[in-house]
């Protein structure tokens, strides 16, 4: 007989399996990840976890979800001030210092098999979760910089984005020198 989990039990073994997840995929990503270890420390057993997740893709999803928010507070600084070299730069730096500091989004960089399992379980729900935090800031970052003519204005912001994500291919290098002459190049490039 299947076990009844009251409501405060739920919040708890939700949270207990997040918190379990986030560390255990930064540390040794999905596949390694076993559903033993993430229900251990919840105290349920390895059956009960499809009561909280349909699978370890979609727990995974629900961590990047929740620290949507922790990652759009890093990128807050520079996407207030006004559109320009400075605040572009600063936004690369920012998007490069939590590629090399957050251990979960340096694993999804540098494990991109990983990711797209999980994209596989992003619905538009789930994107609609996580776009207010991150890709509508950034959208509107280079969207205010094409309206005041300081960005360039024959690329979609959508597009801006990406180019922004880039730098995390450059940080991979690991070479500070690298990085610092791509961000000021794409920086520049990026001026109306």
């Amino acid at each position: 007989m299947p076990v009844a989990f009251t409501e405060n039990d739920r919040k708890r073994i939700t949270v207990s399996l997040l918190d379990t997840a986030e560390t255990l995929f930064a540390a040794q990503g999905l596949k390694k990840t076993s559903l033993d270890e993430l229900v251990a420390p919840a105290g349920i057993a390895k059956g009960s976890f499809y009561a909280f997740f349909d699978s370890k893709e979609s727990l995974y999803k629900d961590v990047m979800i929740r620290r949507a928010p922790l990652v759009a507070r890093r990128l807050a600084d520079p996407l207030a001030a006004p559109p320009g070299f400075a605040s572009l730069v600063a936004l690369m730096r920012a998007t490069a210092e939590i590629l090399t500091t957050d251990p979960l989004y340096r694993r999804l960089y540098t494990h991109p098999g990983e990711l797209a399992a999980v994209a596989r379980k992003i619905g538009p729900a789930e994107i609609a979760e996580i776009t207010p935090h991150l890709l509508t800031p950034l959208i509107g970052y280079f969207a205010r910089g094409q309206r005041d003519d300081v960005l360039v204005a024959d690329i979609a912001p959508e597009v801006l984005v990406g180019v922004v994500r880039t730098v995390g291919l450059v940080v991979l290098e690991g070479d500070e020198a690298v990085v610092d002459a791509t961000i000021r190049t794409l920086a520049r490039g990026l001026l109306a």
